[in-house]
């Protein structure tokens, strides 16, 4: 790790193979590969989809993809390569979510995560959003999750608080 800024910004069709790349390693591991360069890259496209990638100098250290409906957003992804977690990027990236998901009239954030996935578990919870529902054999048929949310409104209150 560097003493580089991180900067977060849009991503774009030339980021689609390298956040492909993140999850399959990062997320995707040992599930199988569903989030390809191709799927990726439809998503960024996606006028209803937030793609956002975090950099350090010219290498992406992160990414989130999220999906706009009209009252809720769905998290599709979030990765922060291993040496780069718990620096902070990952919630700037779920505050410019927030932002956006608030701007744009959505009253939720919905995501699911792997159910053995505790830090990551945690550091949702951190973030407010609430576990909801276990949903067994999510992945796959295989493994397990957790359906968590986030109430943009009760959020937004807590903030201001």
């Amino acid at each position: 790790m560097s003493g580089l800024e991180t900067t977060l910004r849009l991503a774009l069709s030339t980021d689609a193979q390298d956040v492909a790349i993140m999850s399959r390693d990062l997320i995707e591991n040992g599930l199988g590969w569903s989030w390809t360069r191709g799927r990726v890259a439809r998503n960024i496209a996606d006028r209803d989809t937030l793609s956002v990638v975090a950099c350090q100098g010219g290498r992406m250290i992160g990414f989130a993809i999220a999906y706009f409906g009209d009252e809720y957003a769905h998290l599709n992804l979030l990765a922060v390569q291993r040496e780069y977690q718990r620096l902070g990027i990952g919630t700037r990236m779920i505050h410019w979510l927030e932002e956006s998901a608030r701007t744009a009239g959505v009253r939720a954030v919905h995501l699911e995560v792997r159910a053995r996935n505790q830090p990551a578990r945690r550091f949702y919870r951190r973030l407010g959003f609430v576990e909801m529902a276990l949903l067994p054999r999510y992945y796959r048929g295989t493994e397990a999750a957790v359906w968590m949310a986030c109430d943009l409104r009760t959020m937004a209150r807590r903030r201001v608080a």
